[in-house]
Order: C-alpha cells, then sequence, then structure tokens
C-alpha cells in the first residue's frame, strides 16, 4: 500500500511539471494558441506556472521520506486544495473553462484524499518520530 501511494505521488508530480515548463516557456498564449496576450498578463502566467515547479519539487520531497514529512504534505495539499477552490470559483463566475482546466480543478478538489489515505498509511505502521 505504501508503494502504490508513492507511485501515485510520484505520477501525480508530473502534472505540475509540465505545467511548469509549458506555462515557463509558451507564456500565456499556450492557453488560446496565440501570441497576443497583455504582458502583464503573460508575465503574471509565466510568475505563477513557476509556483509548479515548486509543488513537483516539495513532492519529491515528501517522497525523500514519506514517513516523516506528513506535515508537509498536508500543507501542499492545502495549497493544491486552494488553488481548486480559486478555479471553482471562477467556474460559478465566468463559465466553464478548458476539458483539461476542469479535470485540474477535480484533481485539486480532490487532493484531500491523500492526506487521508497517507493518515491511514501512519496508523498502520504507528508514529514515527523524525
Amino acid at each position: 500500500m505504501r508503494n502504490l501511494f508513492k507511485i501515485v505521488l510520484i505520477v501525480l508530480s508530473l502534472i505540475p511539471l509540465y505545467f511548469a515548463v509549458t506555462g515557463v516557456m509558451g507564456g500565456a498564449g499556450v492557453l488560446n494558441g496565440s501570441d497576443t496576450v497583455a504582458a502583464s498578463l503573460d508575465n503574471q502566467f509565466r510568475y505563477l506556472s513557476a509556483y509548479y515547479l515548486s509543488l513537483f519539487f516539495l513532492i519529491w520531497y515528501v517522497l525523500g521520506d514519506i514517513d516523516t514529512r506528513g506535515t508537509v504534505l498536508r500543507w501542499l495539499v492545502l495549497a493544491i486544495f486552494l488553488g481548486g477552490l480559486a478555479r471553482l470559483y471562477s467556474y460559478l463566475q465566468v463559465g466553464t473553462p478548458t476539458p483539461d482546466m476542469m479535470l485540474g480543478m477535480a484533481l485539486e478538489l480532490g487532493a484531500p484524499i491523500l492526506v487521508l489515505w497517507h493518515r491511514m498509511l501512519e496508523r498502520s505502521v504507528g508514529p514515527v518520530v523524525p
């Protein structure tokens, strides 16, 4: 069960890595297939895309010692979940985004399941003191 959890985290870590690379390299134009976007929007988009890279590294940090880094995982999942709530707010206020954005929102809002799964793993081996 622990190995499956690690595999799931590894696979999920590839999502923010992909969006970091495409967002930083392609800019906001990758969303609409055009280079005609406001400079400030593109600048902000690339800046925020770098946060995806941070998520990737934090997930791999947690993977380095899954037994003692549960607190980091919980904070990470909270940040991801809050991003999902922001997407949900946009969906309700502005309308339906592209299917990949809807999938992202679903994954972000479902991220707390990872915390529950990790808690279950912690209980199965007992508390681990760093």
